[in-house]
């Protein structure tokens, strides 16, 4: 009976992953949170290039001009959003693992000047209509 025990040991061996188990599925659930983050991003610029020329009577050059803008700018920074969560994932796994782990501050400040961008050409497109 002591060589099943041994056995199974070997069949399952214990990963450096499974020692921080707990790291891993937060790191997985805020790579999820953030695609989920660049989806709605993404959906908020079709959503207004949609309403745009949904509405099209009356708008000016200037107003198509910001709704092209926000729609290609909002799938742009969705798909930003996607390559640096995709990054950021991949290095906390390693960090976690070597136990060298640091709040990425650098991803966040960037994506939110870029949110913030979005909002401003946002305000000023809704003060055309």
């Amino acid at each position: 009976m002591n060589h099943d025990k041994t056995f199974k040991h070997k069949e399952n061996p214990q990963t450096i992953d499974s020692k921080y188990i707990q790291q891993h599925l937060a790191n997985e659930r805020t790579f999820l949170a953030w695609l989920r983050t660049a989806i709605a991003i993404i959906g908020v610029g079709f959503l207004v290039t949609n309403l745009h020329f949904n509405i099209r009577s009356g708008l000016s050059p200037i107003s198509d001009y910001l709704a092209n803008i926000i729609g290609l700018s909002s799938v742009g920074l969705g798909i930003i959003t996607i390559l640096l969560a995709t990054i950021a994932y991949i290095r906390k796994i390693n960090a976690i693992n070597q136990q060298t782990f640091r709040t990425p501050k650098t991803t966040v400040v960037v994506l939110g000047a870029f949110v913030i961008i979005i909002a401003v050409v946002f305000a000023f497109y809704f003060m055309m209509l």
